[in-house]
């Protein structure tokens, strides 16, 4: 389908208001501004964490589907050249899995201005990789650990890949992917008296915690709140063995609130999405792995600007759709209104 002008329509997107001012980056009617691009590079894992996906897996995206290379390469670098994009984090599925990574974390570093870069993993393989990303150009990791004990970690991936994670994350801080922060999201009954040890693990090797409250974005959609480990539990857990101060550092844009540890210089973050919800300073855009524009994590609608690149659409064009994208952007995510409803897609195929 598409419109009179010939561009492909909107997948329940946006169309163009008069009102949107003559502005080359990505402003919406809240008045906040999309300095910070998402990018999903592909929906493949390999790892089956309970919270994320079934055990046998999804259907994974077909491969001519998927941006290729040099098209996400043109998107990135018209983000990054017109509309204002700053930062870059590169994410899945699991990133590592993307054949042509280091092309595209390259091509990315070139860009003038040039971004920040981080990438987000579940650091299976990140051992012996975290000098080659580290010479494409990435700047920081975030790497995915829910627990340091081998059982638990078996029983919420379903897989038994420990050592390879804690391996990995030496080798980034080793490398010099500076600071290396650790993800974790506690879960009910299975690794939420794990919160404090995390964290001494982190202080004592040089990583930086996060803690991340469980979000309704599970491919099976049986997130319930109930069984949800807050961010004021978190915090309850982490007092009882360190001294928590906040941080005077300005928060920002970014999704962690941060608090000192025991005077400093050791930051904890905790990502309350749920029950601190932070939209009103979202600086965020998103790009899916088939090149759909999102303005929210949780967004029901998306913008396909593939479907415009194939079909030989200008820089330009493509922009301009792109702005109309975040321009209307909603006020946030609605996650405690009645009426939300979950994203069709899951977490594996938005990108976190």
């Amino acid at each position: 389908m598409t419109t009179e002008l010939g561009l492909p329509a909107l997948r329940g997107g946006p169309t163009r208001d008069p009102a949107r001012p003559d502005d080359p980056r990505l402003v919406d009617t809240f008045g906040r501004v999309a300095t910070d691009l998402r990018i999903s590079l592909t929906d493949r894992c390999n790892l089956r964490c309970t919270y994320c996906m079934p055990a046998e897996g999804l259907d994974w995206m077909p491969r001519d589907e998927q941006l290729t290379d040099d098209e996400l390469i043109r998107l990135i670098g018209l983000a990054v050249s017109e509309l204002g994009i700053e930062e870059l984090r590169f994410t899945g599925g699991e990133p590592m899995l993307r054949k042509g990574l280091e092309k595209v974390l390259g091509a990315s570093a070139a860009m003038t201005p040039r971004p920040d870069i981080s990438l987000t993993t579940n650091g299976i393989g990140l051992a012996r990789r975290a000098e080659a990303l580290a010479a494409a150009g990435v700047n920081r990791l975030n790497v995915s650990l829910d627990t340091l004990r081998q059982d638990r970690f078996e029983t919420i991936t379903r897989r038994d890949r420990l050592s390879d994670v804690l391996d990995g994350l030496a080798a980034a801080r080793d490398a010099g992917l500076a600071p290396v922060k650790i993800n974790s999201v506690l879960l009910r009954g299975v690794n939420d008296d794990e919160a404090a040890d995390l964290l001494a693990f982190a202080v004592e090797n040089g990583y930086q915690q996060r803690f991340i409250e469980q979000m309704p974005l599970d491919a099976q959609h049986g997130w319930a709140r109930t069984e949800m480990i807050t961010a004021g539990e978190i915090l309850d857990r982490l007092g009882e063995r360190f001294t928590l101060t906040p941080d005077s550092e300005a928060r920002g844009g970014a999704p962690a609130e941060r608090w000192l540890v025991d005077g400093g210089p050791a930051v904890v973050g905790v990502i309350a999405s749920v029950t601190r919800p932070f939209c009103g300073a979202c600086d965020r855009t998103r790009l899916t792995a088939d090149g759909q524009v999102r303005s929210c994590l949780f967004a029901n609608t998306e913008t396909d600007l593939r479907a415009m690149l194939r079909g030989g659409v200008s820089d330009r064009e493509i922009a301009d759709v792109w702005r109309d994208a975040m321009w209307a952007k909603l006020a946030g995510h609605g996650i405690n209104d009645p009426s939300f409803l979950q994203p069709d897609r899951p977490m594996s195929a938005i990108g976190g």
